[in-house]
């Protein structure tokens, strides 16, 4: 079996860095702040389409995900929480599966903070936003992880908390598992899984029972 996991909301809660780095930028740049609740509603998306949604001008989107980036870079850590369970979901999935992360946040900085969680040796493959052209919900970010895996004749599950992770696991052909730790809600799931459990370990308890 394969297990794919998306980070934000299904395994670590890093709204705190996330908010702080859209504030941070908007003051930088001198644009008026959105609300808390606007940006939590587009996490998930990439920085530019969070933006872009958010009513910045497509000609400032470029110097304005520069500056979130630097500034989440040095605070990413120190306010990003593992989520309840996330460590045990992880370390119980590395049994009997091969693990992998597809996330839309920067690859570089999701792997540095997995590392600081001593939890990066569990998987074998990561992919970032940098690393494809079309981000979730479109079905490269989920390919492009399983190109670097051995994947004949094996079960693969793609486990997130909002309708891009459920969307590009349908595109690719794989199936889907949808958690409610996360941003969005049990009716929007429902339209795009049958599977939905209240977090990751859930998620994997039924997939190892799956395995039996």
């Amino acid at each position: 079996m394969i297990i794919l996991f998306d980070l934000d909301g299904t395994l670590i809660d890093s709204t705190e860095a996330i908010l702080e780095s859209f504030k941070h930028s908007f003051d930088i740049h001198d644009i008026p702040h959105s609300k808390d609740d606007e940006i939590k509603a587009l996490i998930g998306y990439p920085l530019d389409i969070m933006y872009a949604n958010l009513g910045v001008k497509d000609e400032k989107i470029v110097d304005l995900i520069a500056t979130y980036k630097a500034h989440y870079r040095e605070i990413s850590r120190e306010k990003t929480e593992l989520l309840s369970n996330a460590r045990e979901a992880i370390e119980i999935a590395s049994r009997f599966a091969t693990l992998g992360i597809v996330t839309t946040k920067t690859g570089e900085y999701s792997k540095i903070l997995m590392e600081h969680f001593d939890l990066m040796r569990y998987f074998d493959v990561l992919i970032g936003r940098e690393d494809v052209q079309n981000p979730k919900p479109d079905a490269e970010p989920i390919l492009k992880a399983l190109q670097n895996l051995d994947v004949k004749n094996r079960e693969i599950w793609m486990i997130g908390d909002t309708k891009l992770d459920m969307i590009s696991a349908e595109n690719a052909k794989v199936n889907s598992i949808g958690v409610l730790s996360g941003y969005d809600t049990f009716e929007t799931l429902k339209e795009f899984t049958r599977h939905i459990f209240d977090n990751a370990l859930e998620a994997v308890i039924y997939l190892e029972n799956r395995k039996k």
